[in-house]
């Protein structure tokens, strides 16, 4: 056998990308996913009640926090890594947000210019 063959029979042994964990790992997974939702939720609704925050800075706080929900959100129940086939996943991600910005931001800007264009009383008027 040479060299190649050698490597080739050592990577066959190893774990292939896309294969199933086992139900012990993926529990796991899944149990500490959970525990990082419900710690980051909690925090949340923390951080909105206490006065020990300053006032200006919850909303600073909650959307760090929000953040950090996404985050444990697409590792543990997404699978989004940075393993061979993540990296599909995550372009494919990185290219739905960008469109649900543009779509969102494209949207609040022409009714944006479209109030701008309409003459002072004529908003008054049609709610009446």
């Amino acid at each position: 056998m040479d060299e190649r063959q050698q490597k080739e029979a050592a990577g066959a042994e190893k774990e292939t990308p896309g294969a199933a964990a086992t139900f012990r790992s993926g529990m796991v997974k899944n149990l500490v996913g959970l525990a990082g939702s419900v710690v980051l939720t909690l925090a949340s609704f923390w951080a909105a009640g206490t006065p020990t925050v300053w006032p200006a800075g919850v909303p600073i706080l909650l959307a760090s926090l929000a953040i950090g929900q996404m985050g444990v959100h697409l590792v543990f129940f997404l699978h989004i890594s940075s393993g061979p086939e993540g990296t599909n996943n995550i372009l494919a991600l990185a290219f739905g947000v960008f469109v649900v910005a543009l779509v969102v931001f494209g949207s609040m800007i022409i009714m944006d210019n479209l109030s701008a264009m309409m003459p002072i009383g004529a908003s008054a008027a049609m709610h009446r």
